[in-house]
């Protein structure tokens, strides 16, 4: 019986006096909506998210992994450069972001099977423990990294730390926006996190 059908089933009844049985009033039967089609909705719009996470993370990790710049202005064995990898946080951040682009990846074929099987309970859940760890990664390196970026273009006259962006203007602009990339993917694994979740909810 599909969803929304009703049937119609005769059901006996036995009269009060004399107890002879007649045929009652046919009594109408709904079947209750099945929830399989939502939750298939919900495991393609996993993906598409997973899909969008992957691009973000591995773009964060491009673009803070290929910030150098040299000043021009000096001869060779007397050179102004920065680079991600002077400072241990940006190389934190490069690391991180790597590992969470290849978990996304890794991640796509349990998505596909929760798509085929909307009723994998055990699957969503470590995707959902999986998620939550990528989630904590991601928000770490990102606000470790925008911590320096903000002592990038800002400087700190307490401690004698000057703002670098004023000279080094392409590689503030790489490590802004690989942190930028970074934060779109945290907020993309907090509605993975969300939906999964729900899913769970309704399973």
């Amino acid at each position: 019986m599909k969803s929304g059908d009703s049937a119609t089933i005769d059901v006996p009844d036995s009269t009060a006096s004399g107890g002879a049985t007649a045929k009652g009033k046919g009594v109408t039967v709904v079947a209750a909506p099945r929830a399989g089609g939502w939750n298939k909705g919900v495991a393609i719009f996993d993906f598409i998210l997973r899909l969008c996470a992957i691009v973000t993370a591995l773009a964060a990790a491009a673009a803070m992994g290929t910030s150098d710049e040299t000043l021009p202005f000096f001869t060779q064995f007397f050179q102004f450069q920065a680079s991600y990898d002077d400072l241990p946080t940006f190389q934190f951040f490069v690391i991180a972001m790597a590992i969470v682009g290849g978990y996304l990846v890794l991640s796509l074929p349990f998505s596909i099977v929760c798509i085929i099987r909307t009723h994998a309970a055990g699957l969503r859940m470590l995707l959902l423990v999986l998620d939550t760890m990528a989630l904590t990664l991601t928000t770490a390196a990102g606000a470790a990294a925008a911590a320096i970026v903000y002592l990038a273009h800002n400087g700190n006259p307490n401690t004698n730390w000057l703002a670098i962006c004023q000279q080094f203007g392409d590689f503030c602009q790489k490590v802004s926006g690989a942190v930028v990339a970074s934060m779109v993917t945290a907020v993309v694994f907090v509605v993975l996190v969300i939906v999964s979740a729900m899913a769970l909810r309704r399973t």
